[in-house]
């Protein structure tokens, strides 16, 4: 009987090495995680930005959010900017971005919106890569940003 026992007590206490080796690499994992997410981000490696909002928003949230006092960026040609945009838009053509992204800040929600959506998405990458934490663009651009009735204004 006392053989039986210590082959219980033996498989039990094995089986709890087990748990206790099994959890100390599951703690060794995600430290290392961690050490390698701060490591990026302290080393200047802007791709591990983490954008709190998300991709793509409709004209009404985009609305909402301009209302409460979001960036707009329209990152289309200035020729299309001269027929509409919306009011207090700021241009910065898609092709001058890149060089131009410390002008767009990056301490409040970023709005990028462009002809039909498309534009707008790369405009987001770009403020992304840059390291700018709170970026989305507009599902259809102005033209369904004016399909939804909300105003534009013409001229430069």
């Amino acid at each position: 009987m006392a053989k039986k026992q210590s082959k219980k007590q033996a498989a039990k206490a094995a089986k709890k090495a087990q748990q206790q080796r099994t959890f100390a690499l599951i703690a060794v994992a995600v430290t290392f995680v961690i050490f390698a997410i701060f490591s990026m981000s302290s080393s200047g490696d802007v791709s591990t930005t983490i954008n709190i909002l998300p991709p793509e928003i409709s004209v009404g949230m985009a609305h909402q959010k301009i209302a409460e006092g979001a960036f707009l960026l329209d990152v289309r040609a200035p020729e299309e900017w001269v027929e509409h945009h919306v009011e207090g838009a700021t241009l910065i053509p898609l092709d001058e971005l890149e060089a131009r992204v410390r002008e767009v800040p990056a301490d409040q929600e970023v709005i990028v919106i462009c002809h039909s959506g498309n534009r707008a998405k790369v405009g987001r990458d770009i403020l992304l890569a840059a390291g700018h934490p709170s970026v989305t663009s507009v599902t259809g651009g102005i033209q369904s940003w004016m399909k939804a009735g909300y105003a534009t204004v013409t001229g430069e």
